[in-house]
């Protein structure tokens, strides 16, 4: 562990190093971030496969990337901002058009959160407040990282003292050429879902499960992510490209595959497997050459994806969705593990 620096109020971020002796991951107590990942292709020539800054000060300074961050009280979006629990209702406020995004413009990714080490990585905890961002409840989100071999496991906890809803997630940009390497467009992707939620033009879903079956969504067999993103399709077009939550085969709450990404220049690979009910895929539409990684690099659109497992965007106004309501007595647990490897 080092400090890595402070925030504006002078709270000293912790930054610690796993390594498995086959890769290196860094976290750092700012959100709960994932910052780094750096892992061999097949030539064992390592590089870092997470987009991000070297700098804390760039993270402070980025409010719009979520860049490794776990993102709370509410991962993805909440239409208009407001759900009802027993009858009542709440509003978060609306940080992305009419919706709310990620938990608000003050989410868990812009908090310091208490970090201890724990056999084999770092459990970070969070507590946000009753009210926080318009959520009912004190909430103590709990996120453990733990490095095994090439296996990177994320493990969530959560317990409320009044019933709220919560919807944790990572918001890691990988690209599996390296972070400085150009765009994604080149990967090769499996997804493990027949069906996805298609959204209306605020990215928000119908409540609809639509087959994936003769769409550009039908990733059940390697596709090159790049191959069909331009088609003309009503769904790409409204997210930019992808943007949309999959519908992960078999059953929630057992840990099973989500998808597997492949860069077939590095032969890198990432498989990720996970406990939730769905997985965003999203290809950094939104980038837009803003924010300087590292080695210099800009950022542009589409130089990282995001496989953000989670449940369904606004499933708090979606009865039909596996509910995201957690009650005080009860603990949410959930876990997604990454493992990197390598293809001739």
């Amino acid at each position: 562990m080092s400090v890595w620096g402070h925030t504006a109020d002078g709270v000293a971020v912790p930054i610690y190093t796993l390594t498995s002796g086959q890769i290196e991951v860094r976290v750092a107590a700012y959100g709960a971030k994932l910052v780094s990942v750096r892992t061999p292709d097949r030539n064992g020539k390592m590089a870092d496969v997470v987009l991000g800054y070297d700098h804390l000060e760039d993270y402070l300074n980025d409010n719009d990337t979520h860049f490794g961050s776990i993102v709370g009280r509410f991962g993805n979006r909440i239409a208009k901002g407001r759900f009802s629990i027993d009858g009542e209702a709440y509003q978060v406020p609306q940080n992305n058009g009419t919706s709310a995004l990620h938990g608000g413009p003050m989410g868990f990714d812009r908090y310091v959160w208490q970090a201890r080490e724990v056999p084999g990585g770092i459990e970070f905890t969070h507590v946000s407040p009753d009210g926080d961002m318009g959520f009912p409840g004190t909430l103590t989100a709990k996120a453990k990282y733990t490095l095994s071999g090439n296996t990177l496991r994320v493990d969530y906890t959560a317990t409320t003292d009044k019933a709220t809803v919560v919807n944790l997630t990572n918001h890691a940009y990988f690209n599996l050429r390296g972070d400085d390497q150009g765009d994604i467009l080149g990967e090769l992707l499996q997804l493990n879902a027949d069906q996805m939620t298609p959204v209306d033009a605020n990215l928000i879903p119908t409540g609809e499960l639509a087959p994936v079956a003769g769409t550009p969504f039908d990733f059940r067999k390697p596709t090159v992510v790049g191959e069909r993103i331009g088609d003309h399709n009503e769904q790409l077009e409204l997210g930019g490209g992808y943007d949309h939550n999959f519908v992960v085969n078999d059953q929630a709450g057992t840990l099973r595959l989500a998808a597997i990404m492949a860069d077939p220049a590095s032969g890198r690979t990432m498989t990720v497997e996970t406990t939730e009910p769905g997985v965003q895929f999203y290809t950094g539409n939104f980038l837009m050459g803003n924010f300087t990684g590292r080695h210099g690099i800009k950022y542009g659109k589409r130089t990282g994806f995001c496989l953000e497992t989670q449940h369904y965007p606004d499933s708090p106004n979606q009865p039909s969705f596996p509910s995201t309501l957690l009650k005080p007595g009860a603990t949410l647990q959930s876990t997604t593990t990454f493992a990197f490897g390598t293809t001739k």
